[in-house]
């Protein structure tokens, strides 16, 4: 008897998870018809009007490309700013803020009415295994939708609630990264820059107009980078031998 109610009990599981994935799966896939089919349309003209803007900062690099990017940007157009970085990233945001403060001290503004700053799951960590980072992509992508909906910005810098400018890394020298490389086949960015003339012949409808930083700037941002690794392995590195020291 205990038998067949585990066998009941099994088969109600599995046809209550099976509708469930195929619901799943049938939503991402018109979300993404949505996203596709909305990402050719031009924006609405609003030429007099600001536009929200959400910027994806990575980390180490890739939040320097950035904040060169924003150098050039019309502030008064582009606001307000949402800034977005992993939540293992303890640079980035620190950076943007220190960028916001300081166009504000030159507008007479408050940075609270022009800019936030937010942290996002990171859907896979550098060494993380492919197995378990099935897991944690799962989370960081439902953290991504309810930011997306919170926010919902009308341009994104880094689908179609907004126009997506995708700007690949200057590390990417033959082939497009894989957030680029599906931004691309799927024709979901508005315009996807790439920073080496290679790749605009590789990619034709890419854009290329040159590089965010110099060849110079990306060796010191790579020597910097390995300055911090190193500092704080050796951080850690004191901290497990006190503990141990302490614990004897």
């Amino acid at each position: 008897m205990e038998k067949r109610n585990g066998c009941c009990f099994s088969s109600v599981s599995s046809s209550a998870i099976l509708p469930s994935v195929a619901f799943v799966i049938i939503l991402i896939f018109v979300r993404v018809l949505h996203v596709i089919y909305c990402s050719g349309r031009p924006l609405n003209k609003r030429a007099s009007k600001p536009v929200s803007t959400l910027i994806i900062l990575g980390s180490g690099g890739h939040t320097a490309e950035m904040l060169n990017l924003l150098a050039v940007l019309q502030k008064d157009r582009f606001y307000p700013r949402f800034y977005i970085a992993a939540a293992t990233d303890n640079m980035s945001l620190q950076k943007a803020l220190l960028l916001e403060n300081s166009l504000a001290s030159e507008s007479g503004t408050d940075v609270a009415n022009t800019a936030q700053f937010m942290k996002i799951y990171r859907s896979r960590e550098v060494g993380q295994s492919y197995i378990t980072s099935v897991w944690t992509t799962l989370i960081a992508t439902m953290h991504a939708l309810w930011l997306m909906i919170k926010i919902r910005p009308e341009v994104v810098l880094g689908i179609r609630w907004s126009s997506i400018f995708y700007v690949e890394s200057i590390a990417r020298v033959r082939r497009l990264s894989l957030s680029g490389l599906l931004l691309y086949k799927l024709w979901m960015a508005d315009q996807l820059f790439v920073q080496w003339p290679q790749l605009k012949q590789q990619y034709p409808r890419a854009t290329y107009v040159g590089r965010l930083i110099s060849v110079n700037e990306c060796y010191s941002i790579f020597f910097k980078k390995i300055k911090e690794d190193v500092i704080e392995l050796i951080r850690i590195v004191l901290v497990e031998t006190r503990t141990i020291s302490l614990s004897e």
